[in-house]
């Protein structure tokens, strides 16, 4: 049965109103660590801060310098920030003065070489993900994967769909029903998704310093003090320059079930590239990739949206979706939000609950390859040129723009933020939509075109800019209280992660060549 928006939430409020305030969060914020002076820190891990292998919830993500914290699973906004606030805290006071960079686009980096790889010990499977990260630098360059961003995960509660199981008339198995409605989700993201990074996006413009002096294809402009520009982007974090994968575009990855996505993903990660074959695999006895594939690991896929689940240790992500189903979903497409100290707002959040609920409710078919291309040709117009006036968009063959369409979608979600409004007894849902609607109908008021309007009048470079953020953060951190987890708690975890770092290189029966043959057998 296929119902509209408003017929669902009208049945949603009449009979399972509780089952919308279920929702659960976290977060994963990356942030570059910097020096005072803006530049790049090049110093390691602090063993202070714990194991990066280990730790739950303060880690490092390609480099040493780049910092990761990730929340636990929470059902309220607010206390997923504190939880975010309170490791920025600790960590903040065991990083040597250094500072986190506000921005997606990475600070100042003199030489690309300054940036270390990140360093899990000597396990083995510490070393896989130092491999792993040794050829993402020789496929991509290091760079590409120093840019940060937010990643949002995202679940409803098995009561929520228990209740539009019993609205729509399905009989399926509930995992079976909430896999395939989770991959409608996804599919109805890549339709819409073009939304966030106009509505978020906050990477306009970059410092000269990330181009290294390769070439590019992008018309830049050069603001008054310097820095690199583009008139009408949103987000150069989600362009060809950012964590895309121009490599992957002929990867056909499936979003109509999981056994689709499943077989897809096992395919790309066992397709070979000639282009990397060329890199050679273990050279002079030091691994320089882990395998000559178009995919090394299923991490190396990018996507602005994934179907995930809890694996269980030493499981690969895709036998864990085959083998359980879906379980959240983690929305990749955010860049940081350099006006707040998280890097994601709490209007943010608000806005992210309805959108993610909007994907959920709205009628998805199937899709091929041609419309999968059309979207995603949407969302790349959208980060290059999102705020021009003559940019055209296709919505399934029509042409449209983006206050026309953004006018279209909001109406749906405004009657979803009615909905969470009423199952939360709030009306900050509402508000926030109304306040995101004036964005598509204005775009000065955009992040990226604040942060561009600033660097062309105000005489100052991106890193002048960004500094004095990274300084009223740094202040706004110290003194924040710990409200979740305290300094004992957060201490005794670290230590924690340094045992259990221990335990498992103690564990090692294999050498790393025997252990890396019997990880991708079965691949």
């Amino acid at each position: 049965m296929t119902l509209s928006i408003s017929d669902l939430t009208q049945a949603f409020e009449k009979n399972h109103l509780t089952s919308i305030s279920g929702v659960q969060r976290g977060i994963e914020r990356e942030t570059l660590r910097i020096q005072a002076d803006g530049k790049l820190s090049t110093q390691s891990h602090n063993k202070a801060l714990g194991s990066a292998l280990t730790h739950p919830y303060i880690t490092t993500d390609y480099s040493e310098s780049l910092l990761e914290f990730i929340t636990p699973v929470s059902t309220s906004i607010d206390e997923s920030l504190n939880q975010l606030k309170d490791v920025q805290k600790f960590t903040l006071e065991h990083i040597n003065g250094d500072s986190f960079w506000p921005m997606s686009m990475p600070c100042v980096v003199d030489d690309e070489e300054q940036i270390k790889l990140a360093n899990y010990g000597t396990s083995n499977v510490g070393k896989m993900k130092t491999a792993y990260r040794q050829g993402l630098k020789n496929r991509y360059g290091s760079m590409m994967q120093v840019i940060a961003g937010i990643h949002f995960n995202f679940s409803f509660s098995d009561a929520f769909f228990v209740s539009l199981q019993e609205i729509i008339g399905d009989q399926q198995p509930l995992q079976d029903f909430k896999s395939e409605r989770y991959f409608a989700l996804i599919r109805n993201y890549k339709r819409f998704g073009w939304l966030i990074p106009y509505l978020f996006g906050s990477s306009p413009a970059l410092c000269p310093s990330f181009l290294q002096g390769k070439p590019h294809k992008i018309p830049f402009k050069v603001a008054p003090k310097g820095c690199y520009y583009l008139e009408y982007a949103t987000s150069l974090r989600m362009s060809d320059l950012g964590y895309t994968n121009s490599s992957q575009s002929d990867l056909h990855i499936c979003n109509n079930s999981v056994d689709s996505y499943v077989d897809a993903v096992q395919k790309a990660i066992n397709l070979p590239s000639k282009e990397f074959e060329s890199l050679g695999v273990k050279v002079d006895g030091v691994y320089q990739q882990l395998n000559t594939n178009i995919l090394q690991i299923e991490n190396e896929l990018y996507a602005p949206i994934r179907p995930k689940r809890v694996a269980k240790s030493g499981q690969k992500p895709s036998d864990a979706l085959k083998e359980g189903g879906v379980e959240y979903i983690e929305v990749r497409a955010m860049d940081v939000n350099p006006f707040v100290s998280t890097g994601i707002s709490k209007e943010q959040m608000y806005f992210l609950d309805v959108f993610i609920t909007y994907c959920m409710l709205k009628d998805s078919p199937l899709i091929n390859a041609e419309q999968k291309k059309a979207f995603t040709l949407n969302t790349d117009k959208v980060v290059l040129e999102g705020r021009n006036p003559d940019l055209v968009l296709n919505d399934k063959g029509r042409e449209t723009n983006v206050p026309e369409w953004g006018n279209e979608i909001f109406t749906d979600l405004a009657v979803i933020a009615n909905l969470y409004d009423k199952a939360y007894n709030v009306n900050c849902y509402s508000q926030v939509i109304a306040d995101e609607l004036a964005k598509i109908n204005n775009p000065s008021l955009t992040p990226s075109a604040k942060i561009l309007d600033d660097l062309l009048t105000k005489d100052k470079g991106i890193v002048g800019w960004s500094m004095q953020y990274v300084n009223q953060f740094k202040q706004e951190i110290n003194e924040h209280q710990y409200t979740v987890f305290d300094k004992e708690l957060l201490q005794n975890i670290a230590a924690d992660s340094l045992i259990k770092q221990k335990q498992i290189e103690d564990a090692d029966t294999l050498d790393f060549d025997a252990f890396l043959a019997d990880y991708f057998k079965c691949s």
